[in-house]
């Protein structure tokens, strides 16, 4: 393993790292993978995602579980930035697109299906 180059950012940043389990069928996580790649993900998503204040967001496969790791700027608020990003355009459309593969309810935002997960170890310098 070579490991993911990680970008560098202006001032402070803060990271979020949330957990989700996909449901349990690889044609449905196929899938799911499908529409999280360049060439097939909504660019509305993405634009949304940014104009709420995310600087980089990645998500983590294994098996049937997923992690995502959202990097934002130190003065970032999380929940106006999830209570706004529900209301871009396409948003609710995406969410109910995808809760399909996710096992949740098609109206469920992204910050009701996805859960925070705590920091229990930090390699001090």
């Amino acid at each position: 393993m070579k490991g993911y180059k990680q970008k560098k950012f202006q001032g402070e940043t803060k990271r979020f790292v949330q957990i989700l389990e996909l449901r349990d069928d690889p044609d449905m996580i196929a899938q799911y993978r499908k529409w999280h790649s360049q060439e097939y993900q909504w660019k509305e998503i993405r634009d949304g995602i940014r104009e709420v204040g995310i600087l980089e967001m990645e998500i983590y496969i294994l098996g049937t579980k997923l992690v995502m790791i959202v990097d934002a700027p130190i003065d970032f608020d999380w929940d106006e930035a999830m209570a706004r990003l529900a209301t871009l355009p396409r948003q609710a459309e995406w969410e109910a697109f995808v809760a399909k593969f996710q096992g949740c309810s098609a109206e469920a935002r992204s910050d009701e299906k996805w859960q925070m997960m705590e920091r229990m170890f930090y390699l001090y310098d």
